[in-house]
C-alpha cells in the first residue's frame, strides 16, 4: 500500500517522527479550456492521490525523496535554484511563492508518492503542490487559507514548472468534497458543490496512454489566442474583460475580423461556459442523458473548433458514442492525449469496455487502460 511505502522510507531515511498528507488528482466532467478565460469549470477530487510524509528540520534546509523515481534533492529555502529535477520545481515554487507573500517556510524532510497516472490528465502536479502547499502551511503554523494556498500553488505551476495554467486544478485539489462535483465561476471564484448522484450510471476514465509532445506548448498558443480574440472584441464591447463575458451570440458579428482560427476558440469557450451551466442544471434534475449530450458537445467542440485531441482520443469518443448504454464521452484535460471521460450506465459498464479495448487495438496496437474513480475530499492532514 502507497501509504506504508511513504511511512517506511521515511522512517528508514530520516527516522520515525513525521506528519501524514495527502493530496488527490482530479477529474473534469465538464469545462476544459475555460478556465483561464474566467469561465465554469465542474471539476471533482478523485481518490487518486500524491501521499507526503514530512517533519521539520528547524533549519533552511529541504531535503525530499521522491519514492517513484528514486531521486533526492536538497535545497536551501531562502535561496534560489536553478538545478532541479522538474518534479522538484513544484515544491520548491510553492515555497518560493510563499516567501512571495510574506510567508516563512522553513527547511524539512519530506517523502512522497503517489498513485495518480502520470500523463493521464488527472493533474499529478496539482496535487503534488497541493500536498506540500497544505502540509507546509500546517506544520508551520502559517495560516495560509484555502484559496491562497489554490493560488500559490497557481503561480508555482506559472513561474517554475512554465505552464499558465488556470485555477481549476489546484482549486479541485484543495477544496475537493466526497460525493460532490465543484461549479467553480473561474471570474470571482465563488463555487457551489452539486452531489454526484449518479444513480444506475457511473463515471469511468480512458486513457489513451499517449501525451503527443506538443501539449504544453499548444496549451499556451490557445491562451494567446483567445487573449488576442478578448483583446480585438473589448475594442467593440468595452464591457467584455474575458470570454466568460460574452456569449456565442455576441462573438459572431467579429467573425471576420477575428479571422480564423482565433474566432473558433472564442466560439468553443462561449459555448462551453453555456454547456457547463446547463450541465449543473441536468445534474440538479437527475437528467443523465442532458448532461451526456452536453459530454458529447464539449468533446465535438475540443476536437473541431479548439483543436486540442488526437487520433486516440477521438477513436475512443467515436466508439464510445456508437455503443448502446453510453450516455456521454469527451476528452478531459489539455489535449493531445490523456484520458476521456465517459458516463455509462452499469448494466452496460463491462461491454462498453470490453468494445472500446477492441476498437483501439484495432487501430493502435494497444489497449487503453480504464480507470474506476470515487469522488473523494481534498487535500489535507491524514
Amino acid at each position: 500500500m502507497i501509504i506504508e511505502r511513504v511511512k517506511t522510507d521515511f522512517s528508514q531515511k530520516f527516522g520515525d517522527h513525521f506528519r501524514l498528507f495527502a493530496a488527490p488528482g482530479r477529474l473534469n466532467i465538464i469545462g476544459e479550456h475555460t478556465d483561464y478565460n474566467n469561465g465554469f469549470v465542474l471539476p471533482a477530487a478523485i481518490d487518486k492521490k500524491v501521499y507526503l510524509a514530512i517533519r521539520p528540520t528547524g533549519d533552511h534546509m529541504a531535503t525530499i525523496y521522491a519514492i517513484d523515481l528514486n531521486e533526492t534533492v536538497s535545497f536551501d529555502v531562502n535561496k534560489h535554484q536553478d538545478q532541479l529535477p522538474q518534479w522538484a520545481k513544484y515544491p520548491f515554487g510553492v515555497i518560493k511563492e510563499m516567501q512571495k507573500a510574506r510567508l516563512e517556510p522553513q527547511g524539512f524532510t519530506a517523502v512522497f508518492s503517489g498513485d495518480i497516472p502520470a500523463g493521464a490528465g488527472l493533474s499529478s502536479s496539482a496535487a503534488l503542490e497541493s500536498v506540500f502547499a497544505v502540509a507546509i502551511n500546517t506544520i508551520f503554523g502559517l495560516g495560509v487559507d484555502k484559496l491562497k494556498m489554490a493560488h500559490i500553488c497557481q503561480m508555482a505551476e506559472h513561474h517554475y514548472a512554465g505552464v499558465k495554467c488556470g485555477i481549476m486544478d489546484q482549486f479541485a485539489s484543495i477544496f475537493g468534497k466526497k460525493d460532490h462535483a465543484i461549479r467553480l465561476d473561474c471570474q470571482t471564484l465563488e463555487f457551489e458543490y452539486f452531489p454526484i448522484n449518479t444513480g444506475d450510471h457511473s463515471l469511468f476514465l480512458a486513457d489513451t496512454r499517449v501525451k503527443h509532445s506538443l501539449a504544453s506548448s499548444e496549451y499556451n498558443i490557445r491562451r494567446m489566442e483567445c487573449e488576442k480574440g478578448i483583446q480585438l472584441i473589448s475594442n467593440h464591447l468595452p464591457h467584455a474583460r474575458s470570454l466568460r463575458d460574452l456569449s456565442p451570440e455576441k462573438i459572431k458579428p467579429f467573425k471576420t475580423e477575428l479571422g480564423s482560427p482565433v474566432f473558433e476558440r472564442c466560439e468553443y469557450v462561449t459555448e462551453e461556459n453555456d454547456r457547463v451551466l446547463k450541465s449543473c442544471e441536468a445534474m440538479e434534475k437527475g437528467d443523465f442523458r442532458k448532461l451526456g449530450e452536453m459530454m458529447f458537445g464539449s468533446h465535438e467542440g475540443l476536437s473541431l473548433k479548439y483543436n486540442v485531441s488526437c487520433p486516440e482520443l477521438d477513436l475512443l469518443v467515436k466508439t464510445a458514442k456508437s455503443l448502446p448504454g453510453v450516455l456521454g464521452s469527451r476528452m478531459m484535460g489539455g489535449g493531445f492525449g490523456g484520458c476521456t471521460i465517459n458516463l455509462v450506465e452499469n448494466s452496460a459498464m463491462e461491454d462498453v469496455k470490453t468494445a472500446l479495448d477492441h476498437s483501439y487495438l484495432k487501430q493502435f496496437g494497444k489497449s487503453p487502460v480504464f480507470y474506476n474513480v470515487c469522488i473523494s475530499d481534498g487535500a489535507g492532514e491524514i
